[in-house]
């Protein structure tokens, strides 16, 4: 161990059957007192208590080839009793969670985020520190590697097992690692190396992945300006069933997302599985800038033993949200009707949920961690995500300064001054600051815009924002379920179908309603989710949607249902489906702003 870094941690794949890392932190000067230790309740970038510590097993230290004792003071925090020299304790730790969030370890490859492995030593927290990741033992994993953005210092060549090094403990646990027999391609945008490294069983076309994926990154980089703020980045992507998710870091992003969203081999067209993933990697990497360095005062610095509350999520999620899939646009990936599809879808997200007339943006962004990442039966009808309402609100933004600078000024233009400020001071952004920037960079008058936008239910000025740029938009009844709105020729003005108004999940029994919507017959009829319905005018219920299509509005059914072990009965009356369906219709020469004109 090198004597000039005062804490050092080793991370060892003991048991991959049994899903566990061996980890241990060496402190060479304890504190006096006895040195107190401590593991992250969350992970930054996602809102919610995750409590990493009850992963971890028994703990146990030495000092001197001597046993200290070590005594558990909160659900993560542990203090050791006073030792002369060096201070290490060993613990292993459960992983076994295959989202982005924590650490997995299994035969097939492992994965870990710094904040569910390595303790804290407190009052070192600001301190260099080093780690040295271990390779498994055994034949099997002698093909092993290892994949991160973390700043090596002694590895080996071929594995990158081996040494490496950060600045501080928050450094430390903003590069996960990835390890296995996972393949990768490589590529440099703007002069930046990137990798990008794939594991699970898959089929697909990697250098397409690398080509698509450079675009994306240029794109991003130049608008923020060059040089990037990381000297190599790395995409750590898991693939595997009905998966979907990504965590952002400061030079890298760890995502997970269905084997069948890649690129077929040979494939020429962008399928809507490889959108969505291309949208994904396109979200992570915008955060590079937007929430890893532009942050909120209230995560500088992050304390990660509670939540962090800030009204400001809207700006760094729903922006990033807003600029994911405008850059596929901008940089070449789909044209503008695919763009004005995907927009329309979320609209219309947005429009179905009752929520967005009780919650504003700012209470969206400070409820995060009880409301948002809790979400239950009802959240469809109490809240509305920051994510994609936040999104819209960045559309609506940055078609007002667009239309009220007569196309002088852009939300490009806020973005870039809120780089240039965090480059010059490098601080977090007051709960005002936003809104100060963006007026003082437009010199528009944009208080009534934020005041409606993000601190009122009112629904936002799409229609005629979206006309000031040349896109029509209507809203229809959805046909059908898989109905989510797009793009047209023309408004159809198709008949309403029925609804319950319900979203609905199978069951061995029936169908399960997942969630019972506001203003619709099942609520009416006192319905509630979780209820399995099981007969339909005492026929079988299958498919809701037909067995209720040959009647007409008004007509009443007779529902039976479980809730929990009992069979209830409910009469509802059928009401047409509302007009909550997207439709956005290009107009000749229009949707300019999308190119970035």
């Amino acid at each position: 161990m090198n004597q000039s870094i005062p804490v050092h941690y080793t991370l060892r794949p003991v048991s991959p059957e049994a899903h566990l890392f061996e980890a241990t932190v060496t402190v060479l000067q304890p504190a006096k007192n006895g040195q107190i230790f401590s593991l992250p309740t969350w992970i930054p970038g996602s809102y919610m208590i995750r409590e990493f510590s009850k992963h971890l097993g028994q703990i146990q230290a030495e000092a001197g080839g001597k046993p200290v004792v070590v005594r558990q003071l909160e659900k993560n925090r542990w203090q050791a009793d006073p030792a002369k020299g060096a201070l290490t304790l060993r613990y292993p730790v459960y992983a076994f969670d295959l989202s982005v969030r924590g650490a997995y370890l299994d035969g097939e490859r492992g994965f870990y985020n710094g904040s569910s492995v390595f303790l804290a030593a407190e009052g070192y927290e600001d301190a260099p520190c080093s780690v040295d990741i271990l390779a498994p033992e055994g034949k099997s994993y002698a093909d092993w590697k290892i994949a991160t953005s973390l700043p090596a210092v002694e590895v080996k060549k071929k594995s990158g097992f081996g040494r490496y090094q950060a600045s501080s403990y928050d450094e430390l646990i903003d590069h996960p690692v990835e390890m296995g027999a996972f393949q990768k391609v490589s590529f440099k945008a703007c002069g930046v190396p990137h990798e990008f490294v794939v594991s699970g069983r898959f089929q697909g076309d990697l250098k397409r992945l690398a080509d698509d994926t450079k675009k994306i990154c240029e794109y991003q980089i130049q608008l923020f300006g060059e040089p990037a703020p990381f000297e190599r980045y790395v995409f750590m992507l898991f693939v595997g069933k009905d998966i979907y998710g990504g965590l952002e870091h400061r030079a890298s992003t760890a995502l997970v997302a269905n084997r069948d969203d890649l690129p077929a081999p040979g494939a020429t067209e962008i399928s809507d599985g490889y959108l969505k993933l291309l949208g994904l990697i396109s979200h992570e990497y915008f955060h590079s800038w937007n929430v890893k360095r532009m942050k909120p005062a209230a995560f500088t610095p992050y304390d990660l033993n509670r939540e962090g509350h800030t009204r400001l999520l809207w700006a760094f999620e729903g922006i990033t949200s807003y600029y994911d899939d405008l850059t596929l646009a901008r940089c070449g990936l789909i044209d503008e009707k695919r763009y004005l599809g995907l927009l329309a879808e979320t609209i219309t997200g947005v429009q179905r949920g009752a929520g967005r007339m009780k919650q504003t943006l700012e209470q969206s962004s400070f409820e995060a961690w009880t409301k948002y990442y809790r979400q239950d039966e009802n959240s469809p009808n109490s809240i509305v995500s920051y994510y994609t309402k936040g999104a819209l609100a960045a559309l609506a933004l940055d078609l007002t300064i667009r239309r009220d600078s007569q196309g002088k000024q852009s939300l490009d233009d806020v973005m870039l001054a809120l780089w240039k400020k965090w480059l010059a001071d490098g601080k977090g952004l007051q709960e005002d600051e936003w809104e100060k920037i963006a007026i003082e960079t437009t010199g528009l008058k944009l208080q009534p815009f934020f005041d409606l936008a993000l601190r009122s239910t009112a629904e936002l000025p799409l229609t005629e924002l979206l006309a000031s740029q040349g896109v029509e938009m209507q809203f229809e009844a959805a046909q059908g379920a898989a109905d989510r709105g797009g793009v047209v020729d023309a408004f159809a003005g198709k008949p309403a179908p029925l609804t319950l108004g319900v979203k609905t999940a199978a069951d061995a029994a029936g169908v399960k309603l997942a969630q019972v919507l506001d203003g619709g017959a099942a609520q009416a009829a006192g319905l509630s989710g979780g209820d399995v319905v099981v007969a339909v005018d005492k026929l079988r219920a299958f498919d809701l949607d037909k067995q209720i299509s040959r009647y007409a509005a008004g007509d009443q059914i007779k529902l039976h249902a479980f809730r929990r072990d009992e069979l209830m009965t409910f009469e509802a009356t059928l009401r047409a489906a509302p007009a909550d369906t997207c439709r956005l219709k290009l107009l000749p020469d229009g949707g300019k702003w999308i190119a970035g004109r």
